[in-house]
C-alpha cells in the first residue's frame, strides 16, 4: 500500500475518493472470522473438548486455513504491484500496521497446522496412512508431547486475538480518514469476528453441547458489540468536527439506513432475540440467526470501509488543503 499526499483542494473535483473496493472488506471479514475461530478453537482445546471425537476444535483450523487463504487472495487482488508482494517479508517495520499484519498472517498458518496435526493420525482414512507415514509420525509426536494441547490452545487464542485486533488497527492507524480514526475500532472488529465465528461454528457443529454453548456465547458477543457500537459513535461525536461529520455518515447520512437496518437490526438485534429464545428452549435452534449474524458482520466491514473512505477532513470549515490517496 502506498499513501500519497497531495495539496489540491477543490471539493468539486474530489468530493470523495474511494480507492478500496470489495477486496478489502472481504479480507477484513474473513480475517476476523478466522481470528474468532482460532480463539474459540483454542478455548475448546484448553477446556478438554478435544477428547470428544466430533468436537469442532479439529474442523475449525482446517476451515480457518481455507478462509484465511481466500481472504489473502482477495487482498492480493487489491495490490497494485502484485509481483512485489514478497518484499513485505524482507523487512519488519514496527510502526507499520501493514508490516505487523504480514508477519502475523505468516504465524497463523503454523498454529492452525499444528492444531490439525494433533489428531490427524486418528481421523485420516486408513488407506492414506501408509502413504503419509511421515505425517502420521509427526502427528503422534506432537500429540504425545507434554501439555501439547494446552500450549497449542494458548497459542491459537493469542494469535487469534492479535489477528482480530490487526484487522481494526489497520484502518484506525490511517488518521486521514476520521471515521476510522477511533481507538475502539479494533475492539469492534474483534468482537464482531468472535460473534461471526461463534455463529458459523454454531451453524455446522455436530455436538449439541457445542451448538448451545456457542449460541449462548454469541448472545454475549452481540450484546457487547451493540455496546461497542454506541461507544464508537459517542467517541466520534465528542471529538473534532471532522469526526462528528464522519459519525453523521452512519447516523443520518447515506450509510445510515444500511447500517441501522442490516448491521444493527438484522445483524445483531433480531438474531439476539431469536438465539435468546433458542437457548431458553422456547424455540428450536435454526440456521436463521447464525446466518443473519454472519451477514451482518460482512455488511459491517463493507459499510465501515466505504463510509471511512468518504469521511474526510475536507468537509470541515477549518480544514487543511490535504487529500490522502491510498493505493
Amino acid at each position: 500500500m502506498h499513501e500519497v499526499t497531495i495539496t489540491r483542494h477543490n471539493i468539486q473535483i474530489d468530493p470523495v475518493m474511494h480507492i478500496w473496493e470489495w477486496q478489502i472488506p472481504v479480507y477484513l471479514f474473513l480475517g476476523g472470522l478466522v481470528a474468532g475461530m482460532m480463539m474459540i478453537g483454542g478455548y475448546f482445546l484448553l477446556s478438554g473438548r478435544h477428547k470428544t471425537s466430533r468436537s469442532m476444535c479439529y474442523t475449525m483450523p482446517l476451515l480457518g486455513i481455507v478462509f484465511l487463504s481466500l481472504g489473502m487472495f482477495a487482498l492480493f487482488l487489491d495490490l497494485e504491484h502484485k509481483l512485489y508482494v514478497w518484499r513485505l517479508y524482507t523487512t519488519f517495520q514496527p510502526t507499520s500496521p501493514m508490516s505487523w499484519g504480514s508477519w502475523i498472517l505468516l504465524l497463523v498458518y503454523p498454529a492452525l497446522l499444528a492444531t490439525i496435526l494433533l489428531k490427524i493420525h486418528e481421523h485420516i482414512p486408513f488407506f492414506l496412512k501408509s502413504r503419509l507415514s511421515f505425517l502420521m509420525k509427526l502427528s503422534s509426536r506432537i500429540s504425545d508431547l507434554p501439555n501439547s494441547y494446552r500450549i497449542i490452545g494458548i497459542v491459537n487464542m493469542a494469535l487469534g486475538a492479535v489477528l482480530g485486533m490487526y484487522t481494526g488497527i489497520l484502518l484506525s492507524a490511517l488518521g486521514a480518514r476520521p471515521l476510522w480514526n477511533s481507538s475502539i475500532l479494533w475492539f469492534l472488529f474483534v468482537i464482531s469476528g468472535l460473534s461471526a465465528a461463534a455463529a458459523f461454528v454454531h451453524l455446522i457443529a455436530q455436538e449439541k453441547f457445542e451448538r448451545e454453548l456457542l449460541a449462548k456465547a454469541d448472545n454475549g458477543f452481540l450484546i457487547i458489540e451493540l455496546f461497542v457500537i454506541v461507544l464508537f459513535l459517542v467517541g466520534l461525536l465528542s471529538s473534532t468536527a471532522a469526526h462528528q461529520n464522519a459519525a453523521k455518515l452512519l447516523l443520518i447520512g447515506e450509510y445510515a439506513a444500511p447500517f441501522w437496518v442490516f448491521v444493527v437490526g438484522i445483524g445483531i438485534v433480531i438474531p439476539l432475540v431469536v438465539q435468546s429464545l433458542a437457548v431458553t428452549h422456547k424455540v428450536k435452534h435454526t440456521p436463521i440467526a447464525p446466518l443473519l449474524v454472519i451477514g451482518g458482520g460482512i455488511v459491517l466491514r463493507f459499510i465501515i470501509v466505504a463510509a471511512g473512505q468518504q469521511s474526510s477532513w475536507l468537509l470541515t470549515p477549518q480544514n487543511n488543503p490535504v487529500i490522502t490517496v491510498l493505493h
